[in-house]
């Protein structure tokens, strides 16, 4: 645990009681703070009455005395609407923040002079690739016997890492929902993998959306950047951090040849190259690395290649890592094989630039998709469609989200099960069946991770 530091004595309130509540909770009465806690479900406000901790209305409250408020991310803060706690605490002039910020005002502590190299932070946002990349930075930290803890959007919550030892860095993936509010933002090295169309509810539309994820670059002033610059906000991004093309404090990245005289790191036809000063400096063969499919995981390993050179690495040491890398679940993992047909869950593939990035990485397609639509339905696909054989559409809109395949052979299957075993059913040699759903999955399951389980699981009945 990290107990958060300066609140001796403080009342603080936190709102919202799941994973990351829970663990600001223990975190700050660890701290020696006086909490008090909500949440508007039942169940939530049930795991606190569990571990003991006081429960209140927040709504009913007196906001004097009160020394913050402590938000999960889920819960707006500006769009599409404040909730309600959330405003009253800003009429009452009470800071509002999220465990986040508490992190970062925390993590630092007096045991660290004694150290003879501090402890480092990374920290990775961006719309696609993130919990890849995360993971990815973690493992090759791992493999070469260098500490490293992974927080964040993936593994624990940022409060319930151990105290950092003497070198240890800590990789954390991070939403726009958790940059947007932290009041505090430090990292040593920031990832911006990318940005495509997202959450824009609850960002007032894509400018707000691309200024959460910025404020880690802008306010939290990493002492090196890495950009992904394929998209005209990651140059704009890389731009306003640089002092000049030979400026190596900015890292930029991309699926294309990248040529001038900073640093960069590319990756052109499943190869990856490092250049700096207008030389290479290191280069690796993607092509046969199991985890790593397609072009879109190829910008992960870049980003990734970006961070390991940066805290030290050698080439060869973070190429060795590549290799033993296994992937994520529900992102590009091969479930299943027989026949010459690969099965392949990409359940994580919630909006359309995932899924067509998805739709690049195999040449003949069967494809499932479908779900809760997004703004803009499937209209960012452009070539990705050329890949389908047929796609097989899930969702309780399935007939209505066939509408945006056009001429693309369909059927409408409504249910995961009835669209494996249709596609396991005309699947021939050499094709992959390929979940990758361009649309979130709130309409069937709780999560992308539940969908992803249940495509593993009909694969495992249709193949015995």
């Amino acid at each position: 645990m990290i107990p958060v530091q300066g609140v001796q004595g403080q009342t603080i309130a936190v709102l919202g009681l799941g994973r990351t509540g829970l663990s600001a909770a223990r975190a700050l009465q660890a701290g020696g703070a006086d909490v008090i806690c909500w949440d508007d479900s039942a169940a939530g406000r049930a795991a606190a009455d569990y571990e003991d901790l006081e429960i209140v209305d927040l709504a009913k409250i007196d906001w004097t005395g009160i020394a913050s408020l402590i938000v999960s991310p889920g819960i707006p803060a500006l769009y599409p609407a404040p909730h309600p706690v959330i405003s009253a605490a800003m009429a009452a002039g009470v800071p509002v923040d999220n465990d986040i910020g508490l992190f970062f005002q925390s993590f630092a502590t007096p045991e660290w002079d004694g150290m003879a190299r501090a402890p480092r932070v990374v920290a990775v946002t961006g719309s696609n690739g993130k919990s890849t990349t995360s993971a990815l930075i973690h493992h090759v930290l791992q493999s070469t016997g260098r500490s490293s803890q992974l927080a964040g959007n993936i593994g624990r919550g940022v409060l319930d890492l151990d105290p950092p030892v003497d070198g240890g860095v800590v990789v954390l993936e991070l939403s726009s929902y958790q940059i947007e509010l932290a009041r505090a933002l430090t990292p040593d090295i920031a990832v911006f993998t990318n940005l495509s169309p997202d959450h824009l509810d609850r960002h007032g539309g894509m400018g707000g959306y691309f200024a959460a994820k910025r404020r880690l670059f802008s306010e939290g002033g990493p002492d090196r950047a890495i950009i992904g610059v394929d998209e005209v906000e990651g140059q704009y991004l890389a731009n306003q951090l640089s002092q000049g093309p030979t400026d190596d404090r900015i890292i930029r990245i991309s699926n294309a040849k990248l040529s001038g005289p900073g640093w960069n790191v590319f990756a052109k036809k499943g190869f990856l190259a490092e250049t700096r000063k207008g030389r290479q400096a290191g280069s690796i063969d993607l092509r046969q690395i199991p985890g790593l499919p397609g072009a879109h995981n190829h910008q992960n390993a870049c980003a990734a290649y970006a961070v390991c050179r940066s805290l030290g690495l050698a080439p060869r040491e973070i190429e060795t890592g590549f290799a033993s890398f296994q992937g994520l679940p529900h992102r590009s993992q091969i479930v299943g094989e027989r026949g010459g047909v690969a099965y392949v869950n990409d359940s994580k593939a919630t909006n359309v630039d995932a899924a067509a990035k998805a739709l690049a990485a195999f040449p003949k397609i069967r494809w499932i998709c479908g779900g809760l639509a997004k703004e803009g339905g499937l209209s960012g696909l452009g070539e990705g469609l050329s890949n389908v054989v047929k796609a097989y559409v899930i969702g309780r809109e399935a007939a209505g989200f066939a509408l945006d395949l056009g001429d693309t052979p369909h059927a409408v299957c409504t249910t995961m099960e009835a669209a494996v075993a249709m596609a396991a059913s005309e699947a021939e040699k050499g094709e992959t069946v390929l979940l990758a759903p361009a649309a979130a999955s709130f309409d069937q399951y709780d999560n992308f991770e539940k969908r992803g389980e249940d495509f593993a699981e009909q694969v495992r009945r249709v193949l015995g």
